[in-house]
């Protein structure tokens, strides 16, 4: 639905962290499509050979549809200046790791919440049509249920976690208050394509790659059946610009899961990994003790996205780790 309208409109979008991972994913898909984006990135988690990668994928004339502006979100006048003129607002800035939040969660707090709430009232400045979001499955904290359903949530285990709750909360105030349209998506476990697998908190399938591919060793946290919905990246960029151009107002102002629906055991995925990559079956995983704030289970119910936006996944973790394949050996 959201291809054959913006095949035939064009709109200005702005992706907050437009250097990121799921940011620069959306970038390339959003210019594909002929549309006017607008960038901001400060380039803390976020690098310059993503934009790279993505404006050489793209013809001249999509590649001069694309405005960058260095900025940060925890500053007001940054996010007021890329949000002139915008029609809809992707924001997926954010520090998105459980333990970095354990170790710094003043500065969690400031970039996930102060920074959320200055983008929403710089939408709000700025008469944007609708203000998309990256909310997160961590809010479902120590929940029992599966799959897990929005409106079903249990206590936050992590500064992260509290930090995506709370960014719910605000959109729902402004929508509310000021009648904003908002739509945030609880993303469960993406990965893919420009996942970055360096640093003390990458995510675990880039991380795995990486450390196959060079021979190193691979740790899991626990005892391997901690099991996860693993979502691959353009799955999620179908439930952004879904979110952002859906017609039916009952869709408005709410929060959705996305993922894929299946759960896989980390004992399962390292197999995965393990085979698609050709390591040698002899490789074996190292167990360490579990992690505080990580969320034992994980498991998307996703019917209220298919329902309420349209939403289909079309790739699964199989899929999504054969078409990644290529990349994540460069």
């Amino acid at each position: 639905m959201f291809r054959k309208l913006l095949q035939n409109q064009s709109y200005t979008w702005l992706i907050t962290g437009v250097a990121g991972f799921i940011g620069s994913n959306l970038l390339e898909h959003l210019l594909k499509l002929n549309q006017k984006v607008i960038g901001l990135d400060n380039f803390s988690t976020g690098y310059k050979h993503n934009l790279d990668e993505v404006l050489q994928s793209v013809s001249h004339a999509q590649k001069e549809n694309f405005t960058f502006y260095q900025g940060d979100i925890c500053n007001i006048e940054d996010c007021r200046r890329a949000a002139e003129g915008v029609d809809y607002v992707l924001h997926q800035a954010a520090l998105a790791s459980v333990p970095c939040s354990l170790k710094y969660p003043e500065r969690t707090h400031a970039v996930n919440v102060t920074g959320f709430l200055n983008m929403l009232m710089a939408a709000q400045d700025k008469k944007v049509r609708r203000f998309v979001y990256a909310s997160s499955s961590s809010v479902y904290g120590d929940s029992q249920t599966l799959a897990q359903v929005e409106n079903d949530i249990g206590k936050p285990l992590s500064p992260y976690a509290a930090t995506k709750y709370i960014d719910e909360c605000y959109a729902s105030v402004f929508a509310n208050c000021y009648g904003i349209e908002t739509i945030g998506l609880r993303y469960f476990n993406v990965f893919g394509p420009r996942q970055d697998p360096n640093g003390a908190y990458a995510a675990v399938i880039p991380l795995w790659v990486s450390a196959l591919l060079h021979n190193k060793p691979i740790y899991i946290y626990g005892d391997g059946e901690t099991s996860r919905d693993f979502t691959y990246v353009d799955n999620v960029v179908q439930a952004n610009l879904l979110a952002a151009t859906v017609q039916n107002k009952r869709a408005l102002n709410q929060v959705y899961n996305i993922a894929m629906g299946e759960r896989t055991t980390l004992n399962q995925l390292y197999t995965f990994i393990r085979d698609i990559f050709k390591a040698p079956t002899s490789v074996k995983p190292i167990y360490k003790d579990f992690r505080k704030g990580d969320v034992r289970h994980s498991l998307a119910d996703i019917d209220k996205a298919k329902d309420f936006l349209g939403y289909v996944p079309e790739y699964n973790l199989s899929d999504g780790l054969l078409i990644a394949k290529d990349w994540y050996k460069k």
